[in-house]
């Protein structure tokens, strides 16, 4: 098998672990909220675990990048799957619900570090001129897993018990790291020895961000801005359920097809992401994929009925694959790779911040005021960041058409 080959070799099983965490990550999310539910019959007791998430961003995300840029990417994604997989195996043996938010915090922490080393080893895995095109795999890959893992969930549940989804995650896990077994090691240290990790050494990596971040305002500008925009789609997500059961009245039927449509519409957007990717700007992905995102949300929030929140959920849900490609694409055209875990993770923490702050600034708005009224004065906010990703982002590409007229 000649290195051409051979790579693209690489980058299937690259997919088909991911694929397979991806799965299962789905099936563990709705069976650990069914089995906290069944346990305390309690909203609020369900709402502690989407905290926990930027929770473990936060515990993780200030180190992780130092650690992740100075070991072996390969062994430490396989490491870190095995791990989940392993405390994920023990998590229905534990009745306390404090300790069943310590060990999905675990796990989530793990995902935490798991994130970034993926991403540099992605980086350095696909050439440059693939990277586009590889993206749009991974978001169609992420896309089915939205569809398909719900779907296992369902039908484990049908046959058994949401405890039977956890164990069956925890095997994609273990899928997921013998698959990552397979491909190669890509960094080469000069020590045999592991890579040292102090305060010292800590501080100096905060130094290189903050440099970096003074040297790429630009970078850094579009990074945050576009990353505003999703934050801003994690606080209306979390009334989205109460907006369509209190505002528009929907049954419990009613809202199962909208968040069917919403399914059809990520999976219909990857698919499509996948043939245009390459006739479409990283520019315009991104900042015709925001704005588009934003549209869909408009349309949601000021919806009357059934038939127009539809629409709005697949025109949000749609475009999130090509944001998300031009997204990811940008910033590993943009961030070094031998830095880019310390400066995607520091930014992280900022990210897991803001997502908390709007999260619960979207919840008192609506408890002050009404859900409508928060429902759209997030969206409102997040149309106006997406016009400006979009407006900033065009500036570049008609200059890049200019000089090629």
């Amino acid at each position: 098998m000649n290195r051409g080959k051979r790579n693209k070799h690489n980058q299937l099983i690259f997919l088909a672990s991911t694929g397979m965490a991806n799965i299962g990550e789905w099936v563990y999310h709705i069976a650990i909220n069914l089995m906290i539910f069944n346990q305390t019959g309690s909203a609020l007791a369900v709402t502690v675990l989407y905290l926990l998430k930027p929770l473990a961003t936060l515990l993780t995300n200030g180190w992780s990048g130092s650690v992740v840029d100075r070991v072996n990417k390969r062994k430490f994604m396989m490491l870190l799957l095995f791990l989940q997989a392993t405390v994920l195996s023990i998590l229905p043996l534990f009745m306390s619900l404090w300790s069943i938010y310590c060990l999905v915090l675990i796990v989530n922490m793990g995902h935490a570090l798991y994130h970034p080393a993926s991403i540099i080893y992605m980086t350095k895995l696909v050439p440059v001129h693939e990277r586009k095109q590889f993206n749009s795999f991974r978001s169609l890959m992420d896309s089915g897993a939205f569809v398909i893992g719900p779907a296992i969930a369902g039908l484990l549940f049908m046959i058994s018990t949401p405890v039977t989804a956890i164990y069956v995650n925890a095997i994609t896990l273990v899928v997921a790291g013998l698959l990552i077994y397979l491909l190669p090691t890509l960094e080469t240290f000069k020590s045999p020895e592991a890579p040292t990790f102090t305060l010292t050494e800590l501080r100096k990596d905060w130094r290189i961000v903050y440099e970096f971040s003074k040297k790429s305002r630009s970078v850094v500008f579009i990074y945050f801005l576009f990353s505003a925009v999703i934050v801003m789609t994690a606080g209306v997500d979390s009334l989205e359920a109460a907006f369509a059961k209190d505002v528009l009245n929907l049954s419990n039927t009613e809202y199962g097809f909208l968040v069917s449509i919403a399914g059809g519409g990520i999976l219909l957007g990857a698919i499509m992401n996948t043939f245009l990717v390459k006739r479409l700007s990283t520019s315009m992905l991104m900042g015709a994929g925001s704005l588009l995102l934003a549209l869909g949300y408009v349309i949601f929030a000021t919806s009357t009925g059934l038939t127009m929140a539809a629409v709005g959920c697949f025109i949000l849900s749609f475009s999130l694959a090509f944001a998300n490609t031009g997204f990811l694409t940008f910033y590993q055209d943009h961030i070094p790779v031998e830095v880019m875990g310390r400066i995607v993770s520091l930014f992280g923490v900022a990210e897991a911040i803001a997502i908390i702050v709007v999260t619960v600034s979207c919840g008192v708005l609506a408890e002050i005021y009404s859900i409508q009224f928060s429902v759209l004065a997030g969206v409102l906010v997040m149309v106006g960041m997406a016009m400006v990703v979009f407006l900033h982002l065009l500036v570049p590409l008609k200059n890049w058409k200019a000089r090629r007229a």
